[in-house]
């Protein structure tokens, strides 16, 4: 039996992500966070999510892939990590697609151990190779204590 699992794909640059969907509870259109002081880097600030504070990452800012960014396109990818939510900004979702299982490598031993944190595979497509993801855990135990 070949067994799937349906993937939100997204980009940063010319690179493609995927995020299982059933981690994601919303996609929302880009909104300016508001800025806090002394935040890191990555760390964009904060929106009004139903009601709640939402901290808002750059996923380009955490993986050091800077380029020209497209503010229409731009979307932020709300996921769960544990009882709290984080909104991940991406540059643009392209679609959300079944991945057949058999198509998902590990992800090979040249990963550093911090991006084996969160590199779920790869899914090999025949024009191109696509990290699978764990969204939850992009951010460090000690980056959680910044954020949250």
């Amino acid at each position: 039996m070949n067994e799937e699992i349906k993937m939100l794909i997204f980009s940063i640059g010319d690179q493609f992500y995927a995020e299982n969907i059933m981690d994601v509870e919303r996609i929302l259109i880009y909104e300016e966070p508001t800025e806090l002081p002394d935040a890191p880097n990555f760390l964009k600030g904060i929106i009004n999510y139903e009601g709640s504070i939402l901290p808002v990452i750059s996923l380009s800012d955490k993986f050091n892939k800077h380029g020209e960014k497209i503010k229409d396109e731009l979307k932020i990818i709300v996921v769960r990590d544990a009882e709290r939510k984080i909104g991940i900004i991406v540059d643009s979702v392209s679609e959300v697609k079944p991945i057949s299982v058999n198509n998902i490598e590990v992800a090979p031993d040249i990963a550093s151990d911090i991006s084996k944190r969160y590199i779920q595979g790869l899914i090999k497509e025949k024009d191109r190779i696509i990290i699978f993801l764990s969204l939850s855990n992009i951010l460090s135990d000690e980056e959680k204590e910044l954020v949250y």
